[in-house]
């Protein structure tokens, strides 16, 4: 479970990286979500991988589960806030402005669509 989540991670930190932030608090919780959560499952991967899980007397599997729970409940939270900065994409940078610049252009909407899923 912990390379498909290195992977994925990643990927929405590139995606959500490489367009303009029209919203900075959504976007950087969303941010934040995923940075945290690499880190933190590298370094719960490097407690296995390094033997430090046999001696540390701790129940891993609830671990494991609380760790994959809260990420989880995180990550769907950073979704639904990607998913509410992508759906403002038909709306006008600025309610009075003439010309019509919209928040996402249709590139950054697509990439944003990519990093909401």
């Amino acid at each position: 479970v912990f390379l498909p989540l290195q992977l994925f991670g990643t990927i929405v930190w590139i995606l959500v990286a490489s367009t303009r932030v029209p919203l900075p608090l959504l976007q950087g919780w969303v941010m934040f979500v995923a940075v945290t959560a690499w880190f933190l499952s590298i370094a719960f991967l490097s407690v296995f991988l390094f033997g430090y899980a046999n001696r540390i007397a701790v129940n891993w599997n609830q671990m494991d589960f609380i760790f994959h729970g809260a990420t989880f409940v995180f990550y769907f939270g950073a979704f639904l806030l990607q998913a509410a900065t992508t759906s403002l994409h038909h709306f006008p940078r600025k309610f009075n402005a003439t010309t019509q610049d919209r928040i996402l252009n249709g590139h950054e909407y697509n990439i944003s669509i990519a990093a909401s899923v």
